[in-house]
C-alpha cells in the first residue's frame, strides 16, 4: 500500500461524500491543511490520523489503505504489509466485508513497542488473537496479558492499546463494525 493509494482513496471518499476539505476537516478532526497534504501525496499519514479520518467518514480502516483496484481472490494474499512511520506494521488479511461488517489485520509490534489507539467509531468491537507474544492489551482502562493462542474481545469505541514484550509480538486484529438496523 502506497501513499498514492491512500491519497486516491481519500480523494474518492471525500468526493463521493460531496464534502469540501473544510467540511471533511470538521467531520474528521483532521486539519484542512493535513487532509489536503494527504490527498496531494505530500504527507504520509500516521495510523492514528487514518483512524480519525475513517471514524469521521464512518468507514472501516481498509477503505483508506486498501488497493481497491486489486482483484480479491479468496484464499490468495494480495495485500502487502504497511509500515506506518514510527508506528505499527499492518497487513490486511481480509478487507472490509459489508455483509459481515468486519475486516481482519495481521499486526506486528517490534520488541518493547507500545501502540495506543484512540476510540474508533461508536459500536466498533475488536478481537485480538496472539500469534507471537506475549502481548499486553489495554482495554477498559487496564492492561491484560495474553499469551500465544489466547484472544480477547473488547469495545474499541474507547481508547485501547497493544504492548509487546522484549521479543516483539504478532497478532490477528479483527474489527467488527455495527451494521445499521433493518429499515434504518
Amino acid at each position: 500500500m502506497s501513499e498514492d493509494k491512500i491519497s486516491q482513496n481519500l480523494r474518492q471518499i471525500r468526493a463521493e461524500a460531496g464534502l469540501s476539505l473544510a467540511r471533511a476537516a470538521e467531520a474528521t478532526g483532521v486539519s484542512k491543511a493535513m487532509l489536503g497534504q494527504i490527498e496531494r501525496g505530500e504527507s504520509s499519514p500516521t495510523i492514528a490520523t487514518l483512524w480519525k479520518i475513517a471514524k469521521g467518514f464512518h468507514l472501516p480502516l481498509t477503505a483508506l489503505i486498501e488497493d481497491a483496484s486489486r482483484p480479491k481472490v479468496l484464499g490468495e494474499s494480495v495485500f502487502r504489509t504497511v509500515q506506518f512511520p514510527g508506528s505499527i506494521a499492518v497487513k490486511i488479511v481480509f478487507p472490509f466485508d459489508p455483509s459481515l461488517g468486519a475486516e481482519t489485520f495481521h499486526v506486528r509490534l517490534k520488541p518493547d513497542q507500545c501502540h495506543q489507539s484512540q476510540a474508533h467509531d461508536a459500536g466498533v468491537t475488536e478481537e485480538v488473537f496472539v500469534l507471537e507474544g506475549p502481548l499486553d492489551v489495554l482495554s477498559d482502562g487496564a492492561w491484560k496479558r495474553l499469551e500465544v493462542g489466547e484472544g480477547l474481545r473488547f469495545a474499541a469505541d474507547q481508547p485501547h492499546g497493544y504492548r509487546a514484550g522484549t521479543g516483539g509480538a504478532a497478532f490477528l486484529n479483527m474489527h467488527h463494525y455495527r451494521r445499521p438496523e433493518a429499515g434504518s
